[in-house]
């Protein structure tokens, strides 16, 4: 079978609208990451989503319908949930990652995870700075992973 070149990577994005301030810059970030890898905004879909809850629902239908279309080469989610004073953290938290992970398992889709789980505003913001590079934006690393894992599932 013959390597997919960058140059035909299709990328869906997941964005929660939650903390849109920290999830904007996150995008920005992986953006960045995708377009100084050769992907251009031609190649990605952006799908918005309420809040990191709603990820998996998206992740999982666009997976599912990947399997006949083969619409996307990967997909990059990206979320922000910040701790309050109640325990809807642990369960928002808990629950999404895990669901992410499933979803990639079972679909065999490659998932870039950028879902941060903070316990400060000052955290969620130290992790999605620009301008973006892998050591100051989580958006922009896990573009990066994700562009790793899509050319490594292409070899497989």
């Amino acid at each position: 079978m013959k390597q997919k070149d960058i140059k035909d990577f299709k990328i869906g994005l997941i964005v929660s609208e939650f903390n849109k301030p920290v999830t904007d810059k996150l995008l920005e970030g992986a953006s960045t990451a995708l377009s100084e890898n050769g992907i251009n905004e031609n190649q990605c879909e952006i799908f918005h989503v309420p809040g990191a809850f709603e990820i998996p629902a998206v992740l999982k239908k666009l997976s599912r319908e990947n399997i006949d279309k083969e619409k996307f080469d990967g997909i990059l989610t990206i979320g922000c949930v910040i701790k309050g004073e109640t325990a809807h953290f642990d369960y928002i938290s808990s629950t999404v990652t895990d669901s992410i992970n499933k979803i990639s398992y079972e679909y065999e889709m490659p998932v870039g995870f950028c879902v941060l789980t903070c316990y400060t505003p000052q955290q969620a913001f130290e992790r999605s700075l620009t301008p973006a590079t892998a050591e100051n934006n989580k958006g922009y690393e896990a573009a990066m992973s994700l562009l790793e894992m899509i050319r490594l599932l292409n070899k497989i």
